[in-house]
């Protein structure tokens, strides 16, 4: 086998293991094949750093602090189908089958060779994405915007959006931090030959906003006077 600095060098690795040694000797190994690895820091929050990260694969530890990996495998399942490895001690049949009902693709159980872990991951990514594209979420601030069907995950609790909504949020949560004019944001709603009234962003804007704050995850849309809109200061 070569050092992976070919195919394998595009793709990124989340790694979920609270053990700091074991986590660390993993993304050693794995860098090595040229993967990018990032390893879970906040455990009780592994959605919102999955959705920061957007990895290609997930390798998911089964007893972690704060919940179990089978609950948050089942998390990332709400908002995408990207791959995901069991990596566990506890490798026992009913494990292994609790494992694959939660939606896990594959299991490798601890004590293993590193060259085992990395020929799954391998085999994992190439037989996924020869058919599949990337995982299509952005995240922030713990809330998940869903790409794929228009949805916002707040607080595990999937919101769905209008058309409207969802490219608002969009164009908000590709600025986070930074000011969004109104009238890029109509441009981004309606046609540039398509005479609209001022008034209906406005209109858009707090029907928006109101839906947000009921879900709980308001107030998230700043604006700032005379300017647009964003989301964090």
């Amino acid at each position: 086998m070569n050092s992976g600095a070919g195919i394998e060098g595009k793709y990124r690795l989340l790694l979920v293991e609270d053990d700091a040694v074991i986590a660390g000797e993993i993304k050693l190994h794995l860098e090595k094949w040229g993967y990018e690895v990032r390893c879970v820091e906040d455990f009780g929050n592994v959605l919102a750093e999955f959705a920061a990260c957007s990895p290609h694969l997930v390798l998911m530890d089964i007893g972690l602090p704060f919940f179990n990996g089978y609950y948050w495998c089942a998390q990332i399942r709400q908002i995408s189908q990207v791959p995901v490895i069991f990596v566990s001690s506890a490798g026992d049949n009913m494990n292994i089958v609790m494992a694959v009902n939660m939606g896990g693709d594959d299991f490798v159980a601890k004590p293993f060779e590193p060259e085992v872990l990395s020929a799954k991951v391998q085999a994992m990514l190439r037989r996924t994405y020869a058919f599949r594209g990337q995982t299509n979420v952005m995240e922030w601030g713990g809330l998940i915007l869903n790409l794929t069907d228009a949805s916002l995950l707040v607080e595990g609790q999937k919101l769905d959006l209008t058309k409207n909504e969802f490219r608002i949020l969009q164009l908000l949560f590709e600025n986070a931090g930074r000011t969004v004019s109104r009238e890029s944001i109509m441009k981004r709603l309606w046609d540039n030959d398509c005479f609209v009234d001022d008034n209906t962003l406005t209109v858009n804007m707090t029907r928006l906003r109101k839906k947000l704050e009921a879900a709980g995850a308001g107030p998230l849309i700043h604006t700032k006077k005379g300017i647009g809109y964003l989301i964090g200061e």
